[in-house]
């Protein structure tokens, strides 16, 4: 059964890019990442030494093969600011207020997403619900219900494909296109936010978010209730080490089920929200956490 580290808060100097100027909807222009400047240096660096001397050839393929691996490597690790911006955390002003980002992928649900809705009234709570573009245009009452009470929107892709990370910069701007369309016209706002299926991404994706104003967004901790039926389980995974600040992952969409069929999400939620009242932690949007309400 997956597990996950318990993740310390980050320093305030890593969670200074926690909201963006992306975040507030306006197109930006693409700045890369340090990493991939240093990428682009390398390669010009290589093209040279390349052409000064032929016998030097391992050792460039060597050195190009290496930061390709660590390029790829961070393209898999969700929390990774290697190749872009990545809200992990919400902005210190957030955290001294004791907020929390609570965020649901994978929706709309007809099922299950009313019933989320229902539970974070009783404690008036809100989310942020990173939703699938084709599944916000075919249940668009539940996009506009979401709003309607008090959650944001965001976007989670339109298709949510297994092969999203290996996109070229014309697919994800398809796809990303596609998606903030559908969304917007589902919900009645453009999302903000963004967040990559399976959280993996690649140095092509940016772009593409910056030309939509969106901002890139993973989680600090994650429940893991779209494989693991045990509520309690999942909820020891959202709030051990929790702290103000943080951003926690769950699914209305895709959710593992306990052994009576309930979803887990339904149960380990309630358990969640009454725990971070005892804390005196306050759930709030994306856009309210990064002065976006």
């Amino acid at each position: 059964m997956p597990t996950e580290t318990p993740v310390k808060p980050l320093p305030t100097a890593l969670a200074a890019d926690a909201a963006p100027s992306a975040a507030r909807g306006i197109a930006q222009r693409w700045r890369p990442a340090p990493a991939l400047q240093a990428t682009a240096a390398l390669h010009l660096g290589a093209a040279v030494a390349f052409a000064w001397s032929l016998g030097e050839w391992p050792w460039i393929v060597g050195a190009l093969a290496a930061n390709h691996a660590v390029l790829f490597g961070a393209s898999l690790a969700p929390r990774s600011r290697l190749v872009g911006p990545n809200l992990v955390r919400l902005p210190a002003a957030a955290a001294r207020r004791g907020e929390v980002a609570i965020t649901f992928d994978d929706g709309p649900d007809p099922e299950v997403t009313p019933r989320v809705l229902d539970l974070l009234d009783e404690r008036r709570a809100k989310a942020s619900f990173f939703c699938i573009g084709e599944r916000a245009a075919a249940h668009p009452q539940l996009a506009r219900e979401i709003v309607r009470r008090g959650h944001s929107v965001e976007s989670h892709s339109h298709r949510h494909s297994t092969s999203f990370g290996w996109y070229g910069p014309w697919r994800f701007a398809r796809e990303l296109g596609a998606a903030q369309r559908a969304l917007t016209d589902a919900a009645g706002s453009p999302p903000r936010f963004f967040r990559a299926p399976f959280g993996t991404r690649n140095p092509f994706l940016d772009p593409a978010l910056a030309r939509l104003g969106l901002a890139y967004v993973s989680w600090t901790r994650r429940g893991y209730d779209t494989v693991d039926g045990n509520a309690p389980r999942v909820l020891h995974r959202l709030v051990t080490g929790l702290a103000a600040g943080d951003v926690l992952l769950l699914h209305d969409g895709i959710t593992a089920r306990e052994r009576r069929g309930e979803p887990t999400v339904l149960r380990a939620l309630p358990l969640l929200l009454a725990h971070l009242a005892e804390r005196g932690l306050k759930a709030v949007s994306l856009r309210t956490a990064c002065g976006d309400a």
